[in-house]
C-alpha cells in the first residue's frame, strides 16, 4: 500500500513546489504533480499544509543509560517525532558514559522501536575525562555515528589532534564543545549584566570563542573537518567566519534560544532559562542571526538537555540545560518570520545536519528515505511544558504563543507522529 499526500506545499532547501507526494515502501517515490490514487492507496488531504524533510536534529541529550528520571531513549524520540524531528544525534555524557560498543549497541537497540532514526555519538575520551582516547573503530563497528566529549571540551591538544584524524579517516564527524574551563569554572549565567545583577559567577564569552579558535586552529593543522556545538557569542562567529574564508572545514550550529533571548530572560531566577553556554547579551544575538543568514551558522540545533523540576528548583544549584525538540521548528519558525525563508529553514535544520553528519536524509526528492514532517504554518499554539511528550519539563520558551504546528511526522514512510 502506497500513502499519497494530495496538494502539499513541498518545501526543500533548493526550492518550492505545490502538489502531490507519493510515498511507498519507506521512500518518495513521486514527488509533485498530480498523482492519481490506485486501489488500497492512503489518499491524505494536505490542503494547507506544508511539507518538510524531517528535522535532523544533531545536538540531543537522551540521557540513557543512567538517567532515566530526567528522560530515556523511547519519551526522548516521542518528543523528537512531536516535534517534526526524524534524526537525532545523541550526545555521550550518559552514566556510563558512551564509551564502549556495549553501550552504543544498547542505544541501537533501545531506539529501533521508536521510529525515529537514533545516530549515537561516541565519546571522544573515556569518560569524557581526556584520560586517554577511545577504540573508535570499535565504536563504528557497533554503530556510533559521531565522536564528541560534550559537555566538556577536549583539553589536551594531542587527543584532539588524533580524534580529528582517525574521524576523518573513519568517517566519523568530530562535535567541539568549546570551553575554557578554567575561565568558566563556577560560572552560572552570562559574565557582564546578568552576573553582576544576580551576584553569581559569570561565565564570559571569551571562555567559549578562544577555545573555538583553538579548536579551529587544530582543525586547520591537520587538514581535517570539526563541528563547533551551541555557538552563543558574537566573537565564536566571527572566528568561524574567518576561518571557512581561508578554507579550513569547519562547521557550527547555535540552538533557538540563542536567537530568541538574551541574558535578562535570567534576572527572574528561573533556572529553565540557564543553559551552557549562557544567554548573552543583544549583540551576541544579532550577531548569531547574521551568522544564520550569511551561512557562517550551518545548522539549527536543540542541544535539548531534560532534567526534573528538582534538578531545576534551585537558581543557584542547578543544572544546565533547556529541552527544546519540540519547540525548535515553531519557534524558528516564529522568532525568524521575515528574517529566514521556509527554505532557509528546512536547511538550517535538515538538510544541513544530514550533510554534516554524513546521514540519509534532509530532501523530499524521488527515491530518498520517506522522512517528512507535515506542518501547519499558520497554526497558533501556546507552550504547556505538562502537555510536552518528555519526561522533564524545563522547557525554554514555556507560555510562549509560538505560530507553526507539526501535525503528523513520518519517519520511512511510516507515521511516528499524529492522528
Amino acid at each position: 500500500m502506497a500513502t499519497i499526500i494530495k496538494n502539499v506545499d513541498i518545501i526543500n532547501a533548493d526550492g518550492t513546489v505545490h502538489g502531490d507526494i507519493l510515498v511507498k515502501d519507506g521512500v518518495f517515490v513521486r514527488v509533485g504533480g498530480e498523482i492519481a490514487p490506485q486501489e488500497g492507496d492512503e489518499v491524505l488531504n494536505g490542503e494547507g499544509l506544508c511539507a518538510i524533510p524531517g528535522i535532523v536534529d544533531m545536538h540531543v541529550h537522551l540521557r540513557d543509560p543512567g538517567q532515566t528520571q530526567k528522560e530515556d531513549i523511547l519519551t526522548g524520540c516521542a518528543a523528537a517525532a512531536a516535534g517534526g524531528v526524524t534524526s537525532l544525534v545523541c550526545m555521550p555524557n550518559t552514566v556510563p558514559t558512551v564509551d564502549t560498543p556495549e553501550i552504543v549497541s544498547y542505544i541501537k537497540e533501545k531506539a529501533a522501536g521508536t521510529g525515529v532514526n537514533v545516530y549515537p555519538a561516541a565519546a571522544i575520551t573515556y569518560g569524557i575525562s581526556g584520560k586517554g582516547c577511545c577504540d573508535y573503530a570499535a565504536l563504528k563497528e557497533a554503530g556510533a555515528a559521531a565522536l564528541s566529549d560534550d559537555g566538556r571540551p577536549v583539553e589536551h591538544d594531542d587527543m584532539l589532534r588524533r580524534a580529528l584524524v582517525e574521524g576523518q579517516r573513519l568517517g566519523l564527524p568530530i562535535l567541539c564543545h568549546c570551553e575554557d574551563l578554567k575561565q568558566a569554572a563556577g560560572g552560572k549565567v552570562h559574565e557582564g549584566l546578568a552576573s553582576e545583577r544576580l551576584g553569581v559567577k559569570g561565565m564570559s564569552s571569551a571562555a567559549e570563542y578562544q577555545d573555538i579558535e583553538r579548536t579551529i586552529a587544530l582543525s586547520e593543522e591537520c587538514g581535517a573537518p570539526v563541528h563547533i556545538c551551541h555557538v552563543s557569542a558574537k566573537e565564536s562567529i566571527e572566528a568561524v567566519r574567518q576561518a571557512k574564508a581561508r578554507g579550513v572545514q569547519v562547521t557550527c550550529e547555535t540552538a533557538p534560544h540563542y536567537f530568541v533571548y538574551t541574558q535578562e530572560k535570567v534576572l527572574g531566577r528561573d533556572a529553565d532559562y540557564r543553559m551552557n553556554p549562557p544567554l548573552r547579551t543583544e549583540q551576541d544575538r544579532l550577531a548569531v542571526i547574521r551568522g544564520l543568514q550569511d551561512g557562517t551558522i550551518d545548522a539549527i540545533a536543540t542541544d535539548h538537555a531534560p532534567h526534573t523540576p528538582d534538578d531545576k528548583a534551585d537558581f543557584v544549584a542547578a543544572p544546565n540545560g533547556v529541552v527544546g525538540m519540540e519547540t525548535s521548528l515553531a519557534a524558528t519558525l516564529t522568532y525568524m518570520e521575515g528574517t529566514l525563508t521556509l527554505n532557509e529553514i528546512v536547511k538550517l535544520m535538515s538538510t544541513n545536519p544530514a550533510s554534516i553528519m554524513g546521514i540519509p536524509g534532509g530532501a523530499i526528492r524521488e527515491g530518498a528515505p520517506a522522512d517528512f514532517a507535515l506542518v501547519d504554518r499558520k497554526e497558533k499554539w501556546v507552550v504547556d511544558p505538562d502537555k510536552l511528550h518528555g519526561k522533564s519539563k524545563n522547557a525554554v520558551f514555556k507560555g510562549e504563543e509560538l505560530t507553526g504546528k507539526v501535525k503528523a511526522t513520518y519517519c520511512g514512510g511510516r507515521k511516528i507522529f499524529g492522528e
